[in-house]
Formats: structure tokens, sequence, C-alpha cells
């Protein structure tokens, strides 16, 4: 069964696997930069109520299973994360900052796929036996009570 959240009107399972890579495919997390890179990646998680399921950071890229609440798209997920980890870890790595001219340490895209307990299929389903059959079989109404 899935682990489902909830906030105050909303019961969810929301998840997204993400991979994105360093500029030019530098391989530069490395020891100290890639455990400050967890580390900055975990609080940026935490302080956006973002729960990683497993995670890993590679030497030229990272890849990353989260829950995420209903409110945040995958794109502002993406922002949220490469951008704030991007600008510290410049700031702490004066070497990253030389390698990069100030400019960002994350190429443009990325990689996000849904990840579901139940398959299409399931839900389709499921679906299909709720109620009577109508004309449009793809969006039914049932008037019975379940």
């Amino acid at each position: 069964m899935a682990d489902y959240r909830s906030s105050s009107h909303t019961v969810y399972d929301i998840k997204y696997h993400f991979v994105w890579v360093t500029k030019y495919r530098y391989k530069l997390l490395r020891g100290k930069i890639a455990e400050r890179a967890r580390d900055i990646l975990r609080q940026g998680c935490e302080a956006n109520g973002i729960i990683i399921i497993k995670g890993s950071v590679g030497v030229d890229h990272v890849h990353m299973l989260l829950s995420c609440p209903t409110d945040m798209a995958p794109s502002k997920i993406m922002q949220l994360l490469k951008g704030r980890s991007s600008k510290m870890l410049q700031e702490e790595f004066p070497e990253l900052k030389k390698k990069y001219w100030g400019q960002h340490m994350w190429a443009r895209g990325y990689f996000c796929g849904t990840v579901g307990e139940v398959d299409k299929e399931t839900i389709k389903a499921y679906i299909e036996n709720q109620g009577k059959i109508e004309a449009n079989e793809d969006f039914k109404i049932v008037e019975e009570d379940e």
C-alpha cells in the first residue's frame, strides 16, 4: 500500500524521480563538495515539505526520488533545489566559482518521471467498474451509493 500523505483537505501520494547534471558534465561532486551538496539538498527539501525517499550524488549528476506536496510543480522543485544549491556551493567553494565564472553550476535541463504504486490498468479497471455505463464510456456518471 502507498504511503499516503495528507494536508488539511487532501490525501495524496505524489512521487517524482529527478536527475540533473553539472554544467558541461564536469566531475566536481567529490569529497566535501558532494557532502555539502547533499546537505544543502536535504535542507531545501525539508524546508519545503518534500520528503527524500532515496538520493544519490554522483561525480557529475544527482538522482533523487522525492515525495512532494500537491502545491509544488516539478519545475518549481527543480528551480528551488538547483538554484539554491548552485548559489550556496559556489559561495562556499571558490574553486567552483572559478570554474563557472560565477554562473550556474547545473546544466539547464533535468529529467523528471512520475512514480506510482498503482498502474494505469488498475485505475482504469477501478473507474470502469463504478456505476452504470453511458454512451461516453471514458467519463461516466455514478448515481448509486458505493
